[in-house]
């Protein structure tokens, strides 16, 4: 396998995983411990790996991407011997994540945009409201591989756009409603039109309710705590949001993230030491979870 991997290379130059994996039938698995265990081969990795929770690890810390996301999607794979062409190809891997994350912050600017002036006049400028930002936009590792969507099976276009909309806790139930209301069906619009595609996960949440999860004591409550720490204010208040991270601090949350993540990087090295010299039989195995995470099974049958 090596030596037919190392021959592709030669003639298209540097690939990413997922471009040899369409080349060849053999399991990803099989390829990724190719590619590592090769003295002629080298894997470039592109962006930035950050911390995920997942409730079938222990501690519930790992990295993202998965193993498997950052070999297809975020790797580079080349010959030894000509380090400058691999260079050049995880140059243009890197601004392709970036123009994506870009095209997905911007559409997600929209999709709030459109759901204020649906509300109209019931989106008062005296409402306290933030909408939060998250996941792999945040970091700008954003990726457009097409997948099926978990609810209805629908492809989309690659990463999904993760929101939080935390709402001051006197307005109106009301309101809330019809905020949530109007979200949904926005989320529907840009799932089914041909022209967009995109995934929209979304949470909408009074500030008092943030108070709760910020004690850390639950495996959601963490989740949730996870997600508005790295999150970035895409439309809303700028003093309400900062008031939310004030919140995560008060409480010592971004500090048990900080050594969660810590523990996440000791995860993936030992997750990789293992699955470096696993036997072919890892879809009997539990451990294929090191490997991807649950929702990506799925995914990656489908590619």
């Amino acid at each position: 396998m090596e030596k037919e991997i190392v021959e592709c290379i030669e003639q298209k130059g540097p690939l990413t995983g997922s471009d040899i994996k369409k080349v060849f039938s053999a399991d990803s698995l099989t390829l990724w411990q190719t590619c590592k265990h090769s003295k002629k081969l080298i894997i470039k990795r592109v962006g930035r790996r950050y911390l995920r929770l997942d409730s079938r690890v222990n501690g519930f810390a790992r990295l993202s991407p998965s193993i498997l996301r950052e070999f297809l999607t975020y790797s580079v794979i080349g010959l030894d011997v000509d380090p400058a062409s691999i260079s050049k190809k995880a140059r243009e891997v890197s601004s392709h994540i970036e123009k994506v994350s870009k095209d997905k912050l911007d559409l997600a600017h929209s999709f709030v945009l459109n759901i204020q002036e649906q509300l109209g006049d019931k989106w008062r400028k005296e409402y306290q409201t933030c909408f939060v930002i998250a996941g792999d936009i945040v970091y700008k590792m954003a990726h457009d591989v097409p997948r099926p969507e978990q609810s209805t099976g629908r492809i989309v276009k690659g990463s999904d756009i993760d929101l939080v909309v935390v709402l001051e806790d006197r307005l109106p139930e009301e309101f809330v409603e019809s905020l949530d209301d109007s979200i949904y069906q926005e989320k529907y619009r840009i799932l089914t039109s041909p022209l967009f595609r995109e995934e929209v996960d979304y949470v909408v949440k009074r500030r008092s309710r943030v108070r709760e999860q910020v004690q850390f004591d639950t495996f959601k409550d963490m989740v949730a705590c996870k997600i508005l720490d790295e999150g970035i204010l895409l439309h809303g208040s700028e003093a309400f949001f900062a008031s939310i991270k004030a919140l995560l601090h008060e409480h010592g949350v971004t500090e048990k993230l900080r050594d969660l993540k810590k523990r996440a990087e000791g995860f993936r090295k030992d997750a990789e030491e293992h699955l470096l010299y696993a036997g072919h039989d890892m879809a009997e195995d539990q451990s294929l979870y090191l490997f991807y995470t649950n929702q990506e099974s799925e995914e990656f049958d489908f590619e």
